[in-house]
């Protein structure tokens, strides 16, 4: 049975007009998956440069949870301390990405347990994903999830693709990037989140946020939500369903949720 939505900071839902939603292990159940594929490509890029301490998945995903690859990339080979070139870089992007991609859209089903709290809250909210996985990979998820016509491919935005210069989060500028181009004023948008790079992100660009565990391990929920509170989220839920009965049921004008 799905607990109901914890706030911890007092919020005012009248004013939101738009859900940015993040992507992996917030929309569907990719992160595991990915992390699977990647660990392949990322044990190749540390022999490359002679370091021999392999990650397991499970050790990858700790430590790169809400970020893409080129960033996760790039911290490894400054913590071995040696240096990479950037158009060997954008190979190994390109070859993680193709391998991961495959895997998930070969991996990833509907999910009654989105796909209609969703449904529900796109009658009164506009949808968007705000991710740093690349454009391709976010295709081949939403294609895999029947989210397609809820989040079109217009409105997916990607911190390797959609900015000048790639980034990840928690860097906000994916945030700023999607609320300029959807004209949508910090105090009008709901980030929810997985992950403290996530929450990190959108609260630096000005959003009010929610820590979404439902796709987060039981073992892990305690701890994962405490880290979601220090980065700033305003409340805590374990499910979609949660979230829009909180959201789908609050005034259109006036009133607040208080901690």
């Amino acid at each position: 049975m799905n607990q109901p939505v914890k706030f911890v900071r007092d919020f005012d839902p009248t004013p939101i007009t738009t859900l940015l939603c993040d992507a992996d292990d917030n929309l569907f159940p990719s992160e595991k998956p990915a992390f699977a594929a990647s660990v392949e490509v990322i044990n190749r890029f540390l022999a490359r440069f002679d370091v021999s301490a392999p990650f397991t998945a499970e050790q990858l995903r700790k430590q790169a949870v809400g970020k893409n690859f080129r960033s996760t990339a790039l911290d490894l080979a400054v913590q071995a301390g040696v240096s990479v070139d950037p158009d060997e870089l954008e190979q190994w992007v390109r070859q993680e990405r193709e391998q991961v991609t495959a895997h998930l859209a070969a991996t990833l089903k509907p999910d009654p347990h989105v796909l209609a709290p969703l449904q529900a809250l796109a009658s009164r909210y506009a949808l968007a994903a705000v991710s740093s996985s690349a454009t391709k990979r976010l295709d081949a998820c939403f294609a895999a999830t029947d989210l397609d016509p809820l989040i079109p491919a217009a409105l997916r935005f990607s911190a390797e693709d959609s900015l000048p210069v790639p980034t990840s989060k928690p860097d906000p500028a994916v945030y700023l990037h999607t609320g300029q181009v959807m004209d949508v004023e910090a105090h009008e948008g709901l980030a929810v989140e997985d992950s403290v790079a996530g929450v990190t992100s959108a609260v630096a660009a000005g959003y009010l946020t929610v820590g979404n565990l439902m796709f987060v391990s039981e073992d892990e929920r305690r701890c994962r939500s405490a880290e979601l509170i220090d980065a700033g989220a305003v409340a805590i839920t374990d499910s979609w369903q949660a979230l829009a009965d909180v959201l789908m049921l609050s005034p259109v004008t006036g009133g607040s949720f208080t901690a």
